[in-house]
């Protein structure tokens, strides 16, 4: 059961202590989706193109349902909507190989794939909800504003840990066991985790949400400084997308494509410690700032990327790339939540989950047919092509704060 309120207790404390645990492997399987697919799909029927278009399909189906998804959720409660989309997303996952594995025409594979993203569980922005709410309701004032910025900074380590996590898992099943074993483990974790995520305690915090009087119009999802969120989250999976694809591409040039996962995960290590730091920056420094200051880190390292020519240097600039991500990612979540229109917060975030997983498929699928038809060095320059759109975004961020008149100091 979740803690009464109590000034002094911990968010672990409030939300149980099995709440991130949970909430982590959970999110693991969207994670694992796009890149799950793209090598089953590769692998059973052959072709590099059809995998790279059901990869694109997947973030398609997250990118049409998933804001529908919580904008349910805002309505009638995450419990209500994640179970039924939780199950039906893990019978899907679980049929996809026999499908794929069929005489089935490549259009019931796409098919497939677009429900698969249609249904996916949006974990991590209902993870979200679920903490600014025990925030809000249980926390006083005086320790309201640290403990979100330290919410915050961690929601987004996991993020990117489980965005690296999940390709490493993907490659390292589908390498040492079978292509299709990854897409059942998604499978199994879905229906274990998001389950055992929905139903837990906290996911009755909001049964309805607010009633139809207080919910802000949907027309605030488009309001410019929320919108500009969203394309610099979008440029985030872009640059996931690119980045794991054209690393997969130099080191299948190298002659040692299985250790992609390995190097990318390097990536994952500066990332995740600079995220969980963020919580640790000066208030002076405000969240668009630091979004604007870590996002042209990960365009220096981006550039420095599309030049590498050794498997040394490769490494060097993804640890270099890391320190850039981090920040950025919460600096974004932190507005995105803070700009969220009234009783909408799920929806705002599960809008931001899919730009990720949207700007990740649709990459993993240009930059791979890049690779095939120019080479490994023009996509290997898509990275920094992303990561300019996040700096481009900060700076309009900025520019519409200055117009708004509202000190860029401060988080909204």
């Amino acid at each position: 059961m979740l803690q009464p309120r109590r000034s002094d207790a911990s968010l672990v404390s409030l939300a149980g202590r099995w709440y991130f645990p949970i909430a982590f492997v959970a999110r693991l399987p969207f994670a694992m989706m796009v890149v799950g697919v793209l090598t089953l799909v590769v692998a059973s029927r052959d072709s590099v193109a059809l995998g790279g278009i059901n990869s694109a399909f997947v973030g398609i189906g997250s990118a049409i349902f998933g804001p529908l998804v919580g904008a349910a959720a805002d309505r009638f409660g995450q419990r209500a909507v994640l179970v039924p989309v939780g199950l039906a997303n893990a019978v899907l996952l679980g049929v996809l190989p026999l499908v794929v594995a069929s005489t089935a025409p490549d259009l019931a594979v796409l098919a497939m794939s677009f429900l698969i993203g249609a249904t996916a569980p949006q974990v991590a922005p209902m993870s979200r909800t679920r903490l600014v709410a025990i925030i809000r309701q249980r926390m006083s004032g005086a320790r309201r504003d640290k403990v979100f910025s330290g919410t915050m900074a961690y929601e987004s380590a996991a993020d990117e840990t489980v965005f690296i996590v999940g390709p490493f898992l993907v490659g390292l099943l589908a390498s040492t066991i079978a292509p299709w074993v990854a897409v059942a483990g998604a499978s199994a974790l879905t229906f274990v985790f998001v389950t055992a995520f929905a139903l837990h305690p906290t996911g009755a915090l909001v049964v309805g949400g607010p009633t139809q009087e207080t919910r802000a119009p949907a027309r605030q999802l488009l309001r410019p400084r929320l919108l500009v969120v969203v394309v610099g989250i979008l440029g985030i999976g872009l640059f996931f997308g690119s980045t794991l694809t054209s690393l997969t591409a130099f080191m299948e040039q190298q002659g040692e494509a299985s250790r992609a996962g390995l190097l990318y995960g390097v990536m994952g290590i500066g990332s995740a410690a600079l995220a969980l730091g963020s919580a640790a920056f000066p208030q002076r420094f405000g969240v668009a700032w630091r979004w604007l200051v870590f996002g042209v880190v990960l365009l220096g390292g981006a550039i420095a990327f599309s030049r590498a020519d050794s498997v040394g240097s490769v490494v060097l600039v993804l640890g270099i790339m890391g320190i850039g991500i981090g920040p950025t990612l919460v600096a974004q979540y932190s507005l995105g939540s803070d700009r969220s229109p009234v009783g909408r917060s799920a929806t705002t975030m599960t809008i931001l989950g899919s730009a990720v997983i949207v700007g990740q498929s649709v990459a993993s699928a240009v930059v791979g047919e890049v690779a095939e038809r120019f080479g490994t060095g023009a996509a290997m320059a898509f990275p920094a092509y992303a990561a300019a759109l996040v700096v481009v975004a900060a700076v309009a961020d900025l520019l519409l704060a200055r117009r708004a008149g509202t000190p860029v100091a401060a988080t909204a």
